[in-house]
C-alpha cells in the first residue's frame, strides 16, 4: 500500500480553504500556511491558495460549485497537476470533485498519510501507515472504480457473483484485520520492554511537542543519538528510545515521539496507537514548543488536545521553550517562562540553556527516587486509576475494602495522597 513517489515527478498543487462559521480569517490563513509546509515537505510546489467564506461545505463539492467550476478554468494557465484541501473530504466530495476538475484531488488526510508513507522506515511505522491508508481507502473505493463489472460465475459459483467493488472492499478489510494483529503483536512486545524498564526503576520521559519544534534536535543533543533532524515537518517518524544520565547519577531513558499536529487525523492516532502509548505509559513528559513561531499559543494548544486523547493528561510536565537562536526580542522567552513555572528556555541547536534543562529535569525527577505506600478504600477508585496514570505503580495488592499500592508518584499527586500515605 505504502508507496514511494518517483523523484522526477513535479507536482504543482492548488491549496484550497473554506472560511466557515466560527473560523476566523486569521486561523484559516495560518492553517493554509501549514497546508503549504505539509504540501512542500511532501514534495509538491505550491502554485497558489483558493479561499471561500461559506457558512459550512457544501454537500457535494466542499465547497461551491460556481467557485469549483472558476477553479477548474483557471488550471490551464497555471499547469496544476493536484488540488488539495485543507479539511477532510466526504468521499462523495472527493468522487465529485475529481469528476468536475479532472485533477487528482486530496485533502489534509491523505496529504499527512503521504509524507508518513515516504518517511517511515522501520517495519513497525510501515506497518501503521499501510493501516490508516486502508481505513482511509475502504470508505472511499468506489472513487477506484467508475463501473461494477460483474464476474463470471463458473461451476459452484453460479448466480450473479460478486462486484469487484464487493471484491476490493473484502481484500481491503482483511489486509486491515492482518494489519490490526500485527501491531497488537508490536503492542504486547512494548509492554514486555516496558515491563523491563520497570524492573530497573529508570523513570521514563516522553518527548513530545507540534512537528518541526526540535525534539530529535533535542534528543541528539542530549544523548548523542543519531536521530534525523531537518527543518520541515514529519522529518521523523520512528520512535527513538535512549538513555541519559543526570548530574546526580539517576538514569533517565527518553523517548522521541511523532510530531503532533492541528487537525492531526484520527485515523492515524489509532494506527499510531502502538507508539503514541509510549507517551500514555511514560512516566514524564518534556513538551518542547518552538518559541519563534508566531502561533505558539495554538501550537501548545494542539498538543496538549492530543495529550488529553492519549489519555496522558495530568502526568508531571516539563515545557521546553526552544529555538532561542531564531528569536529576534528576547524578552518572549522570559515572558514564557514566568507564565509557565518550572518552564525552561533553550536553544537545541546551539546548546543554549541546556544546563537549565538538565537542571529542570533532575528536579523533577527528584521524587521517582522516593517509594510511596499508600493504602486506599475502594470508594476511591477514580483516585486509584490516577495513581496508575501519572504515577510508577511498583506493587499492587488488593485487601479487604482498599487498595495498597507502592508507588513513584510526582509531588503534586503525593499532596493529594498525603492522607493515605503510609510508613516503611
Amino acid at each position: 500500500m505504502i508507496e514511494t513517489r518517483p523523484k522526477n515527478t513535479h507536482e504543482r498543487a492548488l491549496l484550497i480553504g473554506l472560511e466557515k462559521q466560527g473560523v476566523s480569517k486569521w486561523d484559516l490563513q495560518d492553517s493554509l500556511e501549514e497546508l503549504a509546509e505539509l504540501a512542500n515537505s511532501a514534495g509538491a510546489e505550491v502554485v497558489d491558495t483558493v479561499t471561500q467564506k461559506l457558512q459550512k461545505p457544501t454537500a457535494p463539492y466542499y465547497i461551491g460549485k460556481g467557485k469549483a467550476e472558476a477553479i477548474k478554468d483557471s488550471f490551464q494557465d497555471r499547469e496544476v497537476t493536484s488540488v488539495i484541501f485543507d479539511d477532510e473530504l466526504s468521499p462523495a466530495q472527493g468522487r465529485n470533485l475529481e469528476n468536475l476538475l479532472a485533477r487528482k484531488v486530496l485533502d489534509r488526510t491523505q496529504l499527512i498519510l503521504d509524507i508518513f508513507a515516504q518517511r517511515a522506515r522501520s517495519r513497525e511505522g510501515r506497518l501503521q501507515i499501510e493501516l490508516a491508508q486502508l481505513q482511509y481507502l475502504l470508505p472511499r473505493l468506489t472513487r477506484m472504480w467508475d463501473h461494477l463489472s460483474r464476474q463470471t460465475g463458473g461451476i459452484g459459483t453460479r448466480g450473479p457473483g460478486e462486484t469487484q467493488l464487493e471484491v476490493d472492499r473484502r481484500r481491503v478489510q482483511e489486509r486491515i484485520a492482518r494489519l490490526e494483529r500485527e501491531l497488537e503483536a508490536v503492542r504486547k512486545t512494548r509492554a514486555v520492554q516496558r515491563q523491563g524498564r520497570k524492573r530497573h526503576q529508570w523513570p521514563v520521559a516522553a518527548v513530545v511537542g507540534y512537528t518541526n519544534a526540535g525534539k530529535s534536535t533535542l534528543l541528539n543533543l542530549l544523548t548523542g543519538a543519531a536521530v534525523v533532524a531537518e527543518n520541515r515537518l514529519f522529518a521523523t517518524l520512528d520512535p527513538t528510545t535512549r538513555s541519559f544520565v543526570l548530574p546526580n547519577k539517576q538514569r533517565v531513558l527518553l523517548t522521541d515521539t511523532v510530531g503532533f499536529l492541528r487537525k492531526l487525523p484520527h485515523t492515524l492516532i489509532e494506527s499510531f496507537k502502538a507508539t503514541l502509548e509510549e507517551v500514555g505509559e511514560a512516566d514524564l513528559l518534556i513538551h518542547i514548543v518552538d518559541l519563534s513561531h508566531p502561533r505558539v499559543d495554538d501550537q501548545m494548544e494542539a498538543v496538549e488536545g492530543v495529550i488529553k486523547e492519549l489519555n496522558a493528561f495530568g502526568k508531571q510536565t516539563v515545557i521546553v521553550f526552544n529555538k532561542l537562536d531564531n528569536l529576534a526580542n528576547r524578552e518572549l522567552a522570559e515572558t514564557y517562562t514566568k507564565r509557565f513555572p518550572g518552564s525552561v528556555a533553550i536553544s537545541a541547536r546551539t546548546g543554549e540553556g541546556v544546563n537549565n534543562l538538565v537542571q529542570a529535569l533532575q528536579d523533577a525527577l527528584s521524587a521517582w527516587r522516593l517509594r510511596s505506600r499508600f493504602r486506599i478504600p475502594a470508594s476511591e477508585s477514580a483516585l486509584i486509576a490516577e495513581i496508575h496514570r501519572v504515577g510508577h505503580v511498583l506493587e499492587l495488592h488488593y485487601e479487604g475494602e482498599g487498595a495498597l499500592i507502592v508507588a513513584h508518584v510526582p509531588p503534586e499527586l503525593a499532596q493529594k495522597l498525603d492522607r493515605y500515605a503510609e510508613q516503611g
